[in-house]
């Protein structure tokens, strides 16, 4: 028998501070996000996949931005419509308008009411409008403002916007994106019309913006799960997104993405999306195709 004075001792692990645990658990996190990031580089190929490059599209093309081509929602469905593309995160109105492609269903860029970053900037009355010129980069914005003057009886002719500088000197003038976003933080003498709450406070519903279009006519199940990988690192670790990327500042980074936006294409977005069919073709804003979706 072994005397109790040789027994080996056992050694008990130190206690870890709350300091040193919330580092260790922040370790493990930023391992797991890395791993995670890691399995997404090269996961596209051969798939050739395009998206915009506004900050609202970042928690959708975590971990495979450096795969993708980034472009204006219009230069974007020009490559879709040649077959350059064979998927992109597109305007919405690029599908309802070619019955060519499938929606990615679950995802999207979607506001429920304001969104910040679409507006009509405005120095007379809406009521007066007779003309407004349009972002160049802008497909469903457009449409959307069309409907929602064409619901007060408005029907102003639509042109190009000659140059963002030239936004100021204007008096109705249609912005999206970060352009957007640029003009409302600058000393400005423009009302806003915010199109995502003129949307929700005609119909009260979310409006969506934004899906990813694939191409019909091959085999992309695969391309479909990067996809969706990609979306769920970018909702995962949103917090992240917010801290890291270098637009704005993190408040409004925080209330932008965390709040305004959101991604998720469901019941009630879908309902949305019916109800903006209905008031295209309501107003010869068309032809309309019926969204299909894919898993």
């Amino acid at each position: 028998m072994i005397p109790p004075d040789d027994l080996p001792k056992l050694r008990m692990a130190p206690v870890e501070t709350p300091e040193q645990l919330a580092h260790r658990a922040e370790r493990e996190k930023r391992a797991e996000e890395l791993q995670r990031e890691g399995n997404l580089e090269q996961s596209l190929a051969p798939f050739r996949v395009g998206s915009v490059h506004f900050l609202n599209a970042a928690p959708l093309v975590r971990g495979i931005e450096d795969e993708i081509v980034l472009a204006t929602p219009s230069k974007l469905a020009e490559l879709l419509q040649k077959d350059e593309l064979d998927a992109g995160l597109v305007s919405i109105t690029e599908v309802l308008f070619h019955d060519r492609y499938d929606i990615l269903d679950t995802m999207a860029i979607a506001s429920l009411g304001e969104v910040k970053s679409v507006f009509l900037a405005h120095r007379r009355p809406i009521e007066e409008v007779k003309e407004v010129f349009c972002d160049t980069a802008s497909l469903t914005s457009v449409n959307l403002l069309k409907v929602l003057l064409s619901e007060r009886g408005l029907k102003p002719q639509f042109k190009p916007l000659p140059s963002y500088e030239a936004a100021k000197d204007l008096d109705y003038v249609l912005l999206i994106g970060d352009s957007a976003i640029d003009f409302i933080r600058a000393p400005h003498s423009h009302e806003i019309m915010d199109l995502g709450e003129a949307w929700f406070e005609l119909t009260h519903l979310p409006f969506v913006y934004a899906v990813w279009a694939l191409r019909r006519g091959f085999e992309n199940s695969q391309l479909r799960r990067q996809l969706r990988e990609a979306r769920d690192f970018g909702l995962d670790t949103l917090d992240s997104i917010i801290r890291s990327r270098n637009e704005y500042d993190y408040e409004f980074r925080k209330d932008y993405l965390g709040w305004h936006i959101h991604y998720h294409l469901g019941t009630d977005e879908k309902r949305g999306l019916s109800k903006f069919i209905e008031l295209l073709r309501k107003h010869g804003l068309g032809p309309v195709y019926d969204p299909k979706f894919v898993v």
